[in-house]
């Protein structure tokens, strides 16, 4: 770890340049379709971090000239009243760069223009072996009608993961949660308590603030360290640009209304430009109110899972699943000289009222499953310079993000009675980053860089007991002042081997991570820590190596190896309490008591002999290929994929020996304990849970995404995913957090006549039935909802009798077995049996996730330059459906409405 700390804070330091360097021009002609000069475009250049490096305007010929520019890679972002914005890469120096011609017109079927898959560089996407899904503005707004994680719907590869109405995340080629890291503006978002199958904070970033998405398929540790085992999501902002003459104010204001939800909200966006100082400031908030899922019903609701009842003899609208969210973004960019500039942002956002609608009435039955206050303090600032020394360019960070939270359960299906816990949870990440490209030649680009992060955690929790009041302090989810420091040097060369024709990339990255949590940080419970003493230090070298092949213009093959790393940071080591999967136990908590690691998820779990010992590193080797053709009218993009996962970090039971009821574990007392050492606390209808390094795992899949434009009015297209994940040594599914998302696919129309200023796009919705589900999905409440005499037994006389479904027996005593279920007029032992069946004493709701095809259309009018109305009619056929995973299920039918006015 030192020896990283060393290196990244030499990097910060080496970019005072030791001499002058000139630069090359940039020139060219701006033209329309019909082949009339353009006057009065605005030309910026960008670097792959989307600074404005230069700027200029076409004069009265339409021509342009940027002059004293670094090498390098750059995009070049062309705008004139009366046309689309038009974005091309260009490569300083060659050819190209000294004569371009760029036309105003059509634009492309897809969005063309990666700045992520590889680092430092800016370039077409069939230029990288990184395969990378592009969701822009216009698709943001689309798609993101409630959070931000709905933009992985219509990706080939990807997919939502929606644990709650407020939180969830995305799946990248069947993983999510603390396998898929997360990037702002290329500094890292995702922070070492990350969650493993959810991303807590992911929505917190608003859709309104950022410019685009883009979603990097497959591991990449060598480019972006620990935790990329599936993939990483790259959110870039909104940026303010200079102006190349006088002062410009320009901005947004983004409304909008989803009938399935009532939701309502949008975003204000404003930009001041000059010619060397640049503001954006976006103010965003909205509200989401109870959900009306497909049919008026949810699948999984607590009535449905204990009783079979449908959800709505409780009501169409789903209780729990309203909230508020409100944040801002503010971001400068000041030129402090011609080659160099600084950049200031800061970014808040915060949700209240939000509930673990899957812990209340839409799984266990709870009655109270609070997520309060969640916060976000996401700043950093970056000094860029061109012409760095004897780098072409260099850039140094300084980064600060808080993600807060306070959590507050109470267990035991719906008992007014039980202990409700309170777990506040703030993690604090400050960070370096460094970075400088060289360009050797037209041909060959190197990357090099370093960080380091130090998150730092605070979590101090407590016990009320509703029937005294009285207050017990309790072990938190993570131990309080544990603290998790990383830090990575890696380098990255781009070479043409054979211009036009063959594109290598090879980058390595060393990575180093060390935990340290101390029972002198503990309060004294009964003259004893609530946890021991932790620690752990690892490290790793994480190679990629990739090549694209170009057969033809328009046609080529990609091929990559890259190795994937993820160390035990603070959720698998130090987590006590509820998560989305059940109740977990930290192994640093059972010292001494004999714990091993159960079979499987579930309460089926026997001894595997293997006892519970400190995590080691999960690591990967993926390999994949891929065929893309393009032209102007058709797109085509297959790819293949294995990714072979060892020592897999999985969620399995927890197997203490005989008599261990009575042990407290997080405040939660163990109640029951089946013969083969299974264990049960109040907090969850799941077994105790313990993370371990269990078996190998393998996930493979195809990719596909086609567009094809038919006439010049009318275009199609589709995507379509096919996942398997499974044990290597069983060939059954592994026990992955999140589960496997079933093959799904999506299809559209888009009818947009040329000169016009309309559009309608009809689209198709459609999954196949999963059946491939683990024991920890089968016994997941947001996906099997597996539940046993005992749970319908607690809900039967508590949550449902505070919820009034229960009517008193015939001695008019609630509380009794003799009590009667009111819509059947049943006593506990009839639903007993016919929920489960006669001498079944559990079974999961669902042991597989159904398939569905859903329909709907959109469409936009645009009223002179500055006004525009978007409908979305969503799933036209109500249909009821839900992902892997998921904590509530779809919107039902809805109709979404959004205004926008730009100026």
């Amino acid at each position: 770890m030192k020896t990283v700390t060393h290196i990244a804070l030499f990097l910060l330091l080496s970019f005072v340049p030791a001499h002058a360097q000139s630069g090359h021009d940039i020139s060219g002609t701006v033209k329309d379709t019909a082949g009339s000069t353009v006057t009065q475009a605005t030309i910026r250049l960008l670097n792959s971090r989307q600074t404005v490096i230069a700027t200029a305007q076409t004069d009265a010929q339409g021509r342009f000239a940027l002059q004293a520019i670094a090498p390098g890679s750059y995009e070049i972002l062309l705008t004139s009243r009366g046309f689309a914005s038009r974005r091309q890469i260009v490569r300083v120096p060659s050819a190209e760069s000294a004569s371009l011609e760029i036309t105003l017109g059509p634009s492309a079927l897809t969005e063309e223009i990666t700045i992520s898959a590889d680092v430092g560089l800016a370039q077409n996407r069939d230029d990288t072996p990184q395969q990378v899904s592009i969701i822009n503005e216009h698709q943001l707004e689309q798609r993101a009608k409630s959070v931000l994680a709905q933009v992985a719907n219509e990706s080939p590869g990807v997919a939502l993961q929606r644990t709650s109405p407020t939180i969830g995340g995305i799946f990248v080629r069947g993983l999510t949660g603390n396998k898929v890291l997360v990037f702002v503006d290329g500094i890292r978002y995702s922070t070492s308590a990350m969650r493993g199958g959810i991303n807590t904070f992911f929505n917190l970033n608003d859709a309104g603030s950022l410019r685009a998405v883009e979603i990097l398929r497959g591991p990449n540790s060598a480019q972006f360290g620990s935790d990329s085992i599936g993939g990483s999501v790259q959110l870039i902002p909104r940026v303010p640009l200079y102006t190349s003459g006088s002062r410009e104010v320009h901005g947004q204001v983004s409304t909008f209304f989803n009938s399935a939800d009532l939701s309502y909200g949008g975003h204000t966006t404003l930009t001041f430009g000059s010619r060397d100082l640049a503001v954006l400031v976006n103010l965003n908030s909205h509200r989401i109110n109870t959900l009306r899922s497909g049919g008026g019903y949810d699948t999984h609701a607590a009535v449905t899972r204990f009783l079979g009842l449908r959800s709505d003899v409780l009501g169409e609208r789903l209780t729990d699943t309203a909230f508020t969210q409100y944040g801002g973004v503010f971001r400068l960019n000041y030129l402090l000289a011609p080659t160099q500039q600084l950049t200031i942002h800061y970014q808040r956002g915060q949700q209240d009222g939000g509930k673990r609608y899957d812990q209340t009435l839409g799984g266990d039955g709870n009655l109270i499953a609070d997520l309060r206050n969640l916060m976000l303090d996401f700043f950093y600032t970056r000094y860029e310079k061109q012409h760095a020394g004897w780098f072409d360019s260099a850039s140094a960070s300084s980064s600060y993000n808080s993600q807060r939270e306070e959590r507050v359960n109470q267990g035991g299906n719906g008992s007014p009675t039980g202990a409700i816990t309170h777990q506040y949870e703030r993690t604090s990440a400050n960070g370096v980053q460094a970075q400088a490209t060289k360009q050797w030649s037209a041909r060959n680009s190197l990357v090099i860089g370093g960080e380091f992060y130090r998150d730092d955690v605070r979590a101090p929790a407590y016990t009320l007991n509703p029937v005294n009041n009285a207050v017990t302090l309790t072990r938190p989810r993570v131990p309080d002042q544990a603290t998790y420091r990383t830090g990575a040097i890696y380098a990255q060369d781009v070479w043409t081997a054979i211009p036009d024709r063959l594109r290598l990339v090879a980058a390595v990255r060393y990575s180093g991570s060390a935990y340290d949590s101390k029972a002198a940080n503990s309060p004294l419970v009964n003259g004893q820590p609530l946890w021991p003493n932790d620690s752990l230090r690892v490290d790793s070298v994480t190679p990629r190596f990739g090549a694209v092949l170009t057969i033809a213009p328009g046609l080529n093959f990609s091929a990559q190896v890259s190795r994937g790393f993820r160390a035990p940071h603070i959720t698998d080591l130090g987590t006590v309490g509820l998560t989305g999967n059940g109740f977990e136990i930290a192994v640093a908590d059972l010292a001494g008591k004999g714990a091993t690691i159960g079979t499987t998820a579930d309460r089926t779990a026997v001894s595997s002999g293997i006892a519970a010992t400190p995590l080691n590193p999960e690591t990967s080797w993926s390999y994949e290929g891929g065929i893309h053709y393009r032209n102007r009218r058709f797109e085509v993009d297959v790819n293949g994929f294995v990714n072979n996962i060892h020592d897999n970090i999985a969620v399995q039971s927890l197997i203490l020996p005989p008599g261990a009821v009575g042990l407290s574990f997080g405040g939660q007392p163990i109640t029951s304990q089946l013969a083969s050492g299974v264990v049960f606390v109040p907090a969850s209808t799941n077994p105790v849970l313990i993370r371990a390094n269990f078996g190998e795992a393998r996930i493979y899949g195809i990719e596909q995404s086609l567009e094809l434009r038919l006439t010049s009015s009318l275009s199609l297209g589709n995507t379509f995913t096919w996942l398997r994940a499974e044990d290597r040594a069983t060939g059954l599914p592994p026990n992955i957090e999140g589960g496997t998302p079933a093959p799904q696919g999506w299809f559209h129309i888009r009818y947009e006549p040329a000169g016009q200023r309309f559009w309608i796009e009809p689209y198709v919705y459609a999954a196949r039935r999963q059946t491939r589900l683990s024991s920890l999905d089968l016994d997941d409440r947001r996906t099997g909802a597996t539940r046993s005499r005992s749970n319908i037994s607690n809900f039967f006389l508590r949550g449902a009798t505070v919820r009034g479904l229960i009517a008193a027996g015939a001695d008019g005593r609630f509380g009794t077995a003799d009590d009667i279920l009111k819509p059947t007029g049943e006593t506990l032992a009839q639903v007993q049996n016919r929920v489960l069946g006669v001498g079944v004493n559990s079974a999961p709701l669902i042991t597989a996730i159904p398939g569905f095809v859903t329909a709907g259309v959109r469409g936009g009018m645009r009223f002179g330059e500055r006004h525009e109305i978007v409908i979305d009619l969503e799933n036209l056929n109500d249909k009821n459906y839900r992902g892997i995973s998921w904590g509530v299920d779809a919107p039902g039918r809805s109709v979404g409405l959004r205004y926008n006015f730009r100026f």
